[in-house]
């Protein structure tokens, strides 16, 4: 057992009461944070960590705000339980989380073997998501214990001038739909209609399934979570749904399942439930779509600016030279302009 690996242990011992722990394998992508289970004398935990190639120590405000909003939802919605965060950077060079282990299933380029391959399942698979995000939306945030932000009202504007600013300071490639449509988002920003405790990364890859029926056993990756506007979480899961309006699709692999079974529930209809349960309108969802897409493009070129700087190497980030174009295409033809 290497250094760190004994230290772990007997972190897990000594503050948890958990034997013989280790990490078994990885969990996941691991492209934000790092999520691996660890196996232990009475059972199974998860851990989640910055990732590898974490270069700043603000790295770690994902799983600390992360473990914050899991306590905060626990027992109130269908979220992995917390156990414990450890800031001692002394146990793995990093802080880290420590959730409940969750049997299931991440959905994304095929349905689990068990499910039945036709419309009807992938529009269950989409009224649970709609119904459990629309649950902790319809949450009062003051009663989860969560500090309200001075201006959440503005989640969606203060979003839209951070990212323009911070690809305009750190650039290394023409995006021109980048500023146009940013421009466009400021210009049609629609009024409030309710703020709530928001996922921000919410769409079905984030998620886990039962193995034998279309049944949401968690949603997972909370690192992005905040006070805002929820129809951003909506205007997301919308926006990977169903057929996408565009030729060249970047990131085609997320909800790419309801992409290729006929009779699948439109994002009309999903929105309208979603409006049903958590007594928002939902008529700009088309707005939150393209901002949707547009801020997961703003995010994801700076793993792009840090490929080609050369401090990260790996296949997602070097995906990006195309992925982040075709978003931001998909999101200018959505607000009509190309």
């Amino acid at each position: 057992m290497n250094g760190a690996a004994a230290s772990l242990a007997r972190w897990f011992e000594q503050s948890l009461g958990m034997e013989d722990a280790v990490v078994e394998r990885r969990l996941g992508g691991g492209n934000s944070n790092i999520t691996e289970l660890v196996t232990h004398s009475r059972g199974k935990v998860v851990l989640r960590r910055p990732p590898d190639a974490a270069i700043s120590p603000s790295a770690a405000n994902g799983v600390r705000r992360e473990y914050r909003i899991l306590r905060a939802l626990a027992g109130r919605a269908r979220v992995p339980a917390p156990i414990a965060f450890c800031e001692d950077t002394a146990i793995l060079g990093q802080p880290f989380l420590i959730a409940e282990y969750v049997e299931g299933v991440a959905i994304s380029t095929e349905l689990p073997a068990g499910y039945p391959r036709d419309g009807d399942t992938l529009t269950r698979i989409g009224e649970e998501l709609i119904d459990s995000i629309g649950a902790i939306h319809a949450l009062d945030c003051r009663d989860l214990g969560l500090e309200m932000p001075r201006s959440e009202a503005t989640y969606v504007g203060r979003q839209i001038e951070r990212w323009m600013r911070a690809r305009e300071t750190d650039a290394v490639r023409e995006l021109p739909m980048f500023a146009e449509t940013g421009r466009w988002l400021l210009a049609n920003c629609p009024p409030v209609a309710s703020v709530a405790l928001i996922h921000g990364d919410f769409h079905l890859d984030n998620s886990l399934f039962q193995r034998d029926a279309p049944r949401l056993a968690a949603i997972i990756d909370w690192e992005l979570a905040t006070i805002g506007d929820p129809l951003a979480d909506l205007g997301l899961a919308l926006a990977f749904w169903g057929p996408r309006p565009v030729e060249k699709i970047g990131f085609s692999f997320v909800q790419q399942v309801t992409r290729d079974v006929p009779g699948v529930a439109s994002r009309e209809t999903l929105a309208e439930r979603w409006s049903n349960a958590t007594g928002i309108p939902a008529g700009d969802v088309d707005y939150y779509r393209v901002f949707a897409l547009w801020r997961l493009a703003a995010i994801v070129e700076g793993a792009f600016v840090l490929y080609r700087k050369g401090l990260v190497a790996d296949a997602y980030s070097r995906n990006l030279e195309h992925d982040v174009p075709n978003l931001l295409v998909e999101a200018a033809q959505i607000a009509d302009l190309s």
